[in-house]
């Protein structure tokens, strides 16, 4: 099964906090917001969304 992280943009404040807590480092920080740039290594383990204090992180399985 594959999984597929999102970033909602608008809710991200930029606090790192998924960069950090993140076992693949899925995410990376870009113009003071958290982007996806290797969604393909995502575990599904949902420790970002579980992190994120915004609400602003999502995973989907594909």
């Amino acid at each position: 099964m594959a999984f597929n992280p999102i970033v909602d943009e608008v809710k991200c404040v930029g606090c790192e906090e998924c960069v950090d807590v993140c076992p693949v480092e899925v995410f990376e920080m870009q113009d003071e917001k958290s982007v996806v740039v290797a969604g393909e290594e995502c575990l599904g383990c949902e420790s970002c969304v579980e992190v994120c204090e915004e609400s602003a992180i999502t995973v989907e399985e594909t």
